[in-house]
Formats: structure tokens, sequence, C-alpha cells
């Protein structure tokens, strides 16, 4: 054999005795070490399912922070209009989102308002007053609202005004009634609600759009007026509109 073939074969069993020993060593780790890479991958497990229990426990204030509406993944219940439900003194109703308080009390008796935080022109008011009647059927509906004519754009006794606009005397506004309604709640307590179109006197919006909601109860009478300008009520998307039928529509006395 010549000098070159020795050489070559001798690299070959070496490189030969370096794999067995390499693989040598992989199978043949101390127990130890095995036992240590164990507990590892043990670790790594139970560090993984303790994560997601984490994750999973995490969320929860989320959901109590958000409503049921922020659980996307879940079951299609709650509260999906994006409005803020408000427990008054006696009543109830859902206040559309991005609205806010306002400090302005056009009428007396107004114990909560609320308006559009990008046009003041839409906004929403509880009335609540003293009443002798046990319920609001006690008057019929064209005598009920008439009796609340002053929240529509009369003028009070003690202010005058010319004919303006094609308007009478004594009058800002005039209201054309789009529907009438009686409903009851779950328990049983009567309601008129009435949806109207008002021109006021200065052409402002082409109109505005009113949902009214009214009710007796425990000797006080309940009055929610939801308002928006009528550019608005039928202008592009749905946000305005949605908002004041969902107030209107949520509101109870209890």
């Amino acid at each position: 054999m010549s000098t070159l073939n020795r050489t070559t074969a001798a690299a070959s069993q070496a490189g030969a005795r370096r794999c067995i020993a390499v693989r040598a060593t992989a199978n043949n780790r101390p127990e130890s070490q095995n036992n240590a890479d164990s507990a590892v991958t043990r670790r790594g497990v139970v560090g993984l399912f303790a994560g997601a229990a984490a994750m999973a426990m995490g969320a929860q204030p989320s959901l109590a922070a958000y409503g049921d509406a922020a659980n996307v993944f879940g079951s299609k219940t709650g509260n999906f209009t994006g409005a803020t439900q408000y427990e008054g003194d006696g009543y109830s109703v859902a206040l559309p989102a991005n609205w806010g308080p306002s400090k302005e009390k056009p009428f007396e008796g107004i114990d909560l308002r609320y308006q559009d935080s990008f046009d003041d022109v839409n906004n929403l008011e509880v009335i609540v007053q003293k009443s002798s009647k046990g319920s609001i059927t006690d008057s019929s509906p064209s005598d009920f609202l008439n009796s609340i004519g002053y929240i529509l754009g009369e003028t009070s006794a003690k202010v005058e005004s010319k004919s303006e606009g094609g308007f009478k005397p004594n009058k800002a506004a005039a209201a054309s009634v789009l529907s009438t309604n009686t409903r009851k709640d779950a328990n049983g307590k009567s309601y008129y609600e009435y949806e109207l179109l008002i021109r006021t006197a200065d052409g402002n919006e082409g109109g505005r759009h009113q949902l009214i909601s009214a009710a007796v109860n425990k000797g006080n009478l309940y009055v929610l007026r939801v308002q928006a300008g009528d550019k608005r009520w039928i202008g592009v998307g749905k946000g305005v509109r949605e908002g004041c039928l969902n107030a209107w529509n949520s509101f109870t006395v209890a």
C-alpha cells in the first residue's frame, strides 16, 4: 500500500471513531442530565399552560370593562349599540355613543340632558314633574301631547312673539305627528310614544326629528325627548338615527 493510501485509510478510520464517539456520547448521556432535561421540558409545558391560563384570566377585566360586546369570539349577546345605560332616579335610558352631558336647562324639571359631542342640535332630555294622574292613559294621546306643547317650541305665556315665517303668534315651531303609539313594558307600565317632525321658525336643519316617550309612575310624570336635526337624521350612515331610536325604545320607569 502506498503512503497516500495508508494516510487516507487512517483518516477514514479516525473519522469513523469520532462519529462513533459522538453517537455514543449522545446516546449514553448521564441519567442525571436526562432527568434535568425532562424537568426542563416539564417546566416548559407547565409554563405554557400557566401562561395560557393567565391570559384567559387577564381577559376577564376587559370583558367586564367593555361589556359583553367586547367578546367578539363568543356568542353574540349583550349590548352591541355602543350606547351607555343610564340609571336615573326612577327611570333608565340608553345614552347614544359619543354624546356627553349638557348643563343647559331650557325647561323646568329637566333631570338629565345629553347632547351630541359633534353637533348639539342632536340631544336628549328627561323631564320629571309631579303628576296627579295614576297613569299616562288618564289623558288621551292628543290631549297629553298638547299639554307638553312647550317642549315642542311653544313659548310660555310670559314671552310673546309676533308671527314670523308663517308661524302663529307665540309659536316658535310647528309639529307634524308622524306616529303615535301606546306600549306597555314588562311590568305592565303604560307609555305614550310619539315621532314628530318639527319645523322651526329659523328654518335651521330643514326641521328636527323628535322622539317622545312618557309615563307616569309613583306620582311623577317622566318625559323623554330625543332630538336630531333632519339633515343628520336622513344623512349618510346610521349613527345619529340609530342612537336616537335606541334611546327612545330603551326608556323605562321604575
